[in-house]
């Protein structure tokens, strides 16, 4: 078994890459997105989920070859740290970090509130917190039990997350109304910039898949490919499941923006069809939440490691299961206490923003790690047409980015000035 200088083992292949991407790139919002966006664009919403997939696939490709030549663990935070240092590096990790803990407090909260509509026993705060104990308690000890455990499971998640989603595109076409998907209008610039800034992130989570890179297998091939696989078939999928929802719902498709995927099972298999995708959410979540927790880890790990972050026990491996096992535990310790109190929703507008500036570092990478690097090495993979791909990246970030409101921006600078000024105290400290 071949094993980086990290001490971690090299167990997952292409297929168990891709469907790590897959799991957490279709969280729940899949489950709401298409009444949000119809209500935004109406029969034209076909053209945020190009412009959307245009930009996660560009980004994607950044993120391939940055990818193919640092193959360590981390993901976006060691591509970050690797080309632009200590500080760019310390900045990524506690964005990327932080950002990641809120999002699966807020999924883990959202799981329970689906059960509970299903069983209100589960509504009460006693039961409500017993099930964060077991979400991320369960989660994080089989993760911990080794990367091939914590697969398994990405694994069997997403196939059970992908079957009542495929089962509803492939049925549904018999209620499907031509006349509602004929696009009468084409929407202005503005308008599918202002509903892609919403969509976009029902595409973003494969960077968060990335992070356990120090444990793929040929990284240099894998990784790439697994890219290439998840971006397409999530953007074919999401294009499918707009177009059926507004086919059978038509303009009323707008009115369900809780649970408009419900509402379009219902009409195709009657009440089961409702229970089954209500069932089908709540999978979907505890599959965002596994990748999450078998990924995060390990850009804690690696930060650590590097001294990025002054937690040197973030760094120690498992001596039987060869995990970063104090990282995993650290990670889902900090998820649960976020579910259990809150206290993470003040931080969505800046997890949002921060995860564009990820993005951002990412693409930059490339351009700088071309400089440094202008011939290609063996089996590295390297995007043509120049630097093309990743200069538009930048200014399409760029460009949705500057669709915050001012105090959002105001609020997200003061944040980086007080991490600023962690960083330069934590070694006098």
């Amino acid at each position: 078994m071949k094993e980086t200088n990290e001490h971690l083992k090299r167990e997952v292949g292409v297929m168990g890459l891709s469907a790590n991407l897959v799991n957490i790139m279709i969280g729940a919002g899949i489950f709401a997105l298409p009444a949000i966006v119809a209500a935004g664009l109406g029969s034209s919403s076909i053209f945020a989920y190009l412009f959307c997939g245009l930009l996660i696939t560009l980004v994607m490709l950044c993120f391939a070859e940055v990818g193919s030549k640092v193959t360590t663990s981390g993901g976006a935070y060691t591509y970050i740290e690797s080309s632009f240092g200590p500080y760019f590096g310390f900045l990524t990790v506690i964005l990327f970090v932080l950002s990641a803990i809120a999002a699966d407090a807020a999924v883990a909260n959202a799981l329970v509130e689906v059960i509970g509509s299903m069983f209100p026993f589960f509504k009460l705060n006693t039961a409500r917190i017993s099930i964060f104990i077991l979400i991320f308690g369960g989660l994080g000890y089989i993760n911990l039990r080794g990367i091939k455990e914590g697969m398994v499971l990405v694994k069997t998640i997403t196939i059970a997350k992908l079957i009542p989603l495929l089962l509803l595109i492939i049925f549904s076409w018999g209620e499907v109304t031509l006349d509602y998907l004929v696009i009468d209008s084409v929407p202005t610039i503005s308008d599918i910039g202002k509903i892609s800034l919403i969509l976009f992130f029902a595409f973003q989570g494969a960077e968060s898949g990335l992070c356990i890179s120090g444990e793929v297998k040929d990284p240099t091939k894998n990784i790439p490919k697994a890219i290439f696989i998840s971006v397409v078939g999530v953007l074919i999928l999401y294009v499918l499941i707009q177009t059926v929802s507004l086919g059978v719902l038509g303009a009323s498709l707008a009115n369900f923006k809780e649970n408009p995927l419900s509402v379009v099972a219902n009409q195709v298999f009657g009440p089961i069809g409702f229970t089954i995708i209500t069932l089908g959410a709540a999978i979907s979540m505890l599959g965002n939440l596994s990748s999450e927790i078998l990924s995060f880890p390990r850009v804690l790990f690696r930060a650590s490691k590097d001294n990025v972050l002054p937690l040197r026990p973030l760094s120690k491996i498992h001596d039987r299961f060869s995990t970063p096992y104090i990282a995993i535990i650290a990670y889902a310790t900090s998820g649960f206490l976020l579910a259990s109190f809150g206290g993470f929703q003040q931080m969505a507008i800046i997890s949002s923003a921060s995860i564009l500036l990820v993005y951002l570092g990412v693409t930059l990478s490339v351009i700088k790690l071309r400089r440094n690097t202008p011939k290609k090495a063996t089996n590295e993979f390297r995007i043509p047409g120049g630097y093309l791909v990743p200069i538009l990246s930048v200014l399409i970030i760029v460009w949705l980015l500057s669709n915050l409101e001012p105090k959002e921006v105001i609020g997200f600078g003061i944040y980086i000035v007080i991490l600023t000024l962690i960083y330069f105290l934590k070694d006098k400290i």
